[in-house]
């Protein structure tokens, strides 16, 4: 295992002999050059022959952080949860890209990282200007992280940088709640909507808008006065898929009080009666939340609704 340097224009470069290539049988070597002095170029050399004895030297490469991330990374993991790569595609796209896109991939540096997280604490958000939530930048970390992991894993760097940065620390923002007797007013407001069942079970069980717009009527346990949601409609991009809960914590059974259980079984009827009503085009599509004509609701549109009634009703949005 040999090296070499040499004086190429202004600056220095080094060689190496890594092997013989699998596929043509030739001699592979590999050179690396821009260093201002001999001294320089040496010490780069010998850190370079002892990460070949060790079997831990990376290929100098050019790759960007933008290609490995759109060209490379995000195509390997589209096997994640739907929601979970969108949310990666956009993350990246929106903020990493912009940043961090052209620099190569071999030369990002813990600094580099810690500068692009500060500008987003200080003026990252777009539609205002103003700075990120400590928590959103947290969330860019762990994909950078990740991917940076795996480029490491595939031998295109040495270590992970994003080891040795401080992402940014702080608690999410504290939310809003309503008191009970804003979640009574609320109740009232909606006693006569369609959907009241819905509503109230949000209320009485904490259930997901994912949950709630995936229910069917094979997750209402009434003899056991029990609701077990299994199969969230979650959206990406707009379009809604069906998925499996999150975590485990998600697939949980949630006990119905008597007042929900019978609201849920009047909303029952009311769904039969519509189906009667609309006749061959209804879609019975085993939900419990649907359209009068049984086709699913979008979970935007609960989202919206929701915010309707909140603002008809006279209370804090939430």
């Amino acid at each position: 295992m040999r090296g070499s340097v040499y004086k190429r224009g202004s600056t220095w470069t080094w060689h190496v002999d890594v092997g013989v290539d699998p596929i043509t049988g030739r001699r592979k070597q590999q050179t690396k050059g821009g260093f201002k002095t001999k001294r320089e170029c040496q010490a780069a050399l010998s850190e370079a022959l002892a990460a070949l004895r060790a079997g831990t030297f990376v290929e100098p490469s050019k790759r960007t952080l933008e290609s490995f991330l759109v060209g490379e990374w995000l195509p390997a993991v589209r096997n994640l949860r739907p929601s979970t790569f969108s949310n990666y595609r956009t993350h990246i796209r929106t903020w990493v890209l912009p940043a961090l896109g052209p620099i190569p991939l071999q030369q990002l540096s813990p600094a580099q990282l810690n500068a692009f997280y500060q500008a987003l604490l200080t003026d990252g958000r777009l539609r205002d200007g103003q700075g990120m939530a400590p928590k959103t930048v947290q969330n860019i970390h762990a994909i950078l992280h990740r991917a940076l992991r795996d480029a490491m894993r595939w031998g295109y760097v040495v270590r992970n940088v994003a080891d040795a940065v401080d992402p940014p620390k702080g608690l999410p923002a504290e939310r809003q709640v309503w008191t009970p007797e804003q979640l009574r007013a609320f109740l009232t407001h909606v006693r006569e909507d369609r959907l009241y069942a819905a509503w109230l079970l949000v209320a009485t069980t904490g259930l997901r808008r994912a949950e709630l717009a995936g229910l069917r009527w094979v997750d209402v346990d009434f003899e056991a006065g029990r609701v077990s949601p299994r199969r969230p409609r979650v959206v990406v991009d707009y379009a809604v898929v069906e998925s499996d809960a999150k975590t485990p914590k998600g697939r949980r059974s949630l006990a119905l009080d008597p007042v929900t259980l019978a609201t849920l079984k009047a909303h029952r009827v009311r769904q039969a009666e519509e189906k009667r009503i609309v006749g061959p085009g209804y879609q019975d599509s085993g939900l419990v939340f649907t359209m009068p004509d049984g086709s699913p609701i979008h979970p935007q549109r609960i989202s919206a609704w929701f915010v309707q009634h909140t603002h008809a009703a006279g209370l804090p949005r939430i």
